[in-house]
C-alpha cells in the first residue's frame, strides 16, 4: 500500500516483492519478483561475488521499470 501510496504522490516506486500476488492486490503498480521470501533482495545460496553481481541484476531491473509506463509495468 505504500508503494501505491508514493507512487500516486508522483513518486515512480518499485516494489520487489517475493509474493507478487500480495503486492498486485494491494495495488502496488510496479513489482519485481524478489529471489525468496526469506532474502528477496539476495540469494544465500550464491558465493558472495555471485550475489553482488545477482544484486547489481536486480538492481538494474527495477531501474529499468522505473521508466515505464505504470499501466505497463508488472
Amino acid at each position: 500500500m505504500i508503494a501505491k501510496e508514493i507512487d500516486r504522490a508522483g513518486i515512480p516506486v518499485v516494489q520487489v516483492a517475493s509474493m507478487t500476488p500480495i503486492a498486485e492486490m494491494v495495488g502496488s503498480n510496479r513489482i519485481l519478483r524478489g529471489e525468496s521470501i526469506v532474502s528477496p533482495l539476495g540469494d544465500y545460496n550464491l558465493s558472495a561475488e555471485r550475489e553482488v553481481l545477482a544484486r547489481k541484476e536486480l538492481v538494474k531491473k527495477a531501474l529499468s521499470l522505473l521508466t515505464e509506463d505504470a499501466g505497463n509495468a508488472s
